[in-house]
């Protein structure tokens, strides 16, 4: 019989574990059961620490927003624009680092305080360059929205970095559509070339807010 200790089965050891999982089955395939197998333990003891599924998301976006500001430190000297292009570029970053990450993120409630500081530092930082509360709040949450929104469509074509989904070949895409020649040659701008056309596109936003609000 092995005398071999395994780590306590707390929810952290789970989310990190269905992490892990994530990369290789997706958020489709990612069931309770799958995780418990590999945990070595029956599925009915994850529900010890996680209600449901949702739950468990939850726990697994915290987990993420964890190790994406781990080690990282905000700059103080930062404008708002710098502040909304350094998080969004990092946020972004840091959801492709998963299979279906931007869709784990999506709607999940985090189970911790873990933004918090974060979050009260960026909304000094925009109230004291002359936002109000609730136009700060607005230009945080529409630069997140247009980054979730972009990742997952991102992922939707490569769920990871150098992975293409089959059926978005651009060439095909055209000759399919050869009596559309403008929807035809959008098909570079839609599905190539994801980092420029991130940037191009928070650059959009962001200067959006300053002509609203400034």
């Amino acid at each position: 019989m092995s005398t071999e200790r395994r780590a306590p089965l707390g929810r952290k050891r789970v989310a990190e574990t269905a992490l892990k999982l994530l990369n290789e089955l997706g958020l489709d395939g990612l069931t309770l059961r799958a995780i418990a197998n590999e945990l070595d333990v029956k599925a009915p003891a994850l529900y010890w620490h996680f209600k449901d599924k949702q739950a468990l998301l939850d726990e697994m976006a915290t987990e993420m927003y964890r190790r994406m500001i781990a080690g990282t430190a905000l700059d103080p000297g930062d404008t708002w624009q710098e502040r909304l292009l350094k998080s969004n570029r990092g946020l972004r970053a840091a959801l492709l680092g998963y299979r279906d990450g931007a869709k784990v993120f999506s709607g999940s409630r985090f189970t911790s305080l873990v933004h918090v500081e974060a979050m009260e530092d960026n909304l000094r930082l925009f109230t004291t360059a002359g936002f109000t509360l609730a136009q700060a709040v607005r230009a945080t949450s529409t630069t997140y929205a247009y980054t979730l929104g972009f990742v997952i469509e991102e992922q939707g074509v490569e769920p990871l970095p150098g992975e293409r989904r089959e059926g978005y070949d651009v060439e095909e895409r055209a000759r399919r559509m050869a009596d559309f020649p403008l929807s035809a040659a959008a098909g570079r701008e839609i599905f190539t070339d994801f980092d420029a056309h991130f940037e191009e596109g928070l650059a959009v936003v962001v200067a959006g807010i300053e002509a609203r609000y400034r």
